[in-house]
């Protein structure tokens, strides 16, 4: 089988108004130079994944995303986070290609997509019927396993932030630790960097296309980083190559990406 080519943003946090911002940042303008980077350096993919937070709580957000997502001619797989209503984001994402939520084989990999949005609530909680979903999802397939959520379920040794986790991710990983061919934890919502590994587990978080969180900060505070993506290679023998690629908003951004 060939490799998988993904990428993967997160955390658009579009509004109604294509002028709209979020801590200094014109949302939509940054997912589009996200974008027009990714057309820049010509990457090759095979589909996107979007781990949540698509609109800051305005649904008419979800028809820039659309637009722009919907032109790039590749699969594209979303799931809710916290500030997106998850009912209207299935109704405007509810035709190829987009996906939102439940799994695509591609390769020798199943994507799985979680919903661990809790109405009305920042922080995250799986529900029995989604372990439920991702365990048969897993049991009913010996493709490796990508599994994608919102919520971050490890701390990010950011006090205010690991505040705003998945609160019974100790289920969440009993569901993964029964099943070896499970490769890959990603998550959004952190608005940073992270890399890590769990009992051969590669654990992941992707950076906004828009600001990003200032990482190991007791308090809430806003980053110098400008907007990343990710972009991964997941090989038919089960291992993954990814890197983040930070996008400069102009020169002094280019000298911190340079320099990451």
């Amino acid at each position: 089988m060939n490799d998988v080519r993904l990428l993967q943003i997160s955390d658009p946090h579009l509004f109604a108004d294509p002028h709209g911002e979020l801590r200094g940042v014109n949302t939509l303008a940054s997912l589009q130079r996200v974008l027009g980077d990714v057309r820049n350096r010509q990457l090759r993919f095979d589909a996107v994944l979007c781990s949540g937070d698509i609109v800051n709580d305005e649904v008419e957000g979800y028809a820039h995303f659309a637009r722009e997502l919907g032109r790039i001619g590749r699969p594209v797989y979303c799931l809710p986070g916290n500030h997106d209503r998850p009912d209207q984001l299935r109704r405007a994402l509810e035709a190829p290609p987009f996906q939102v939520c439940g799994h695509a084989d591609l390769g020798a990999w199943r994507i799985i997509l979680l919903d661990s949005t809790v109405p009305d609530k920042a922080g995250g909680h799986l529900a029995p019927e989604e372990l439920e979903r991702l365990d048969e999802a897993l049991r009913s397939s010996a493709h490796f396993a990508f599994v994608c959520v919102h919520h971050h379920p490890v701390p990010m040794s950011s006090r205010w932030l690991d505040a705003l986790g998945i609160d019974n991710a100790d289920d969440l990983f009993a569901v993964l630790d029964a099943h070896a061919h499970v490769r890959v934890l990603s998550w959004g919502h952190v608005h940073q960097n992270f890399d890590e590994r769990r009992r051969g587990v590669r654990l992941l978080a992707t950076p906004s296309t828009g600001a990003q969180f200032l990482p190991l900060s007791a308090q809430f505070a806003v980053d110098a980083r400008p907007p990343g993506y990710r972009r991964l290679t997941l090989r038919a023998d089960g291992t993954v190559e990814t890197e983040v690629i930070w996008v400069a908003r102009d020169a002094q951004d280019a000298n911190r990406a340079r320099g990451s």
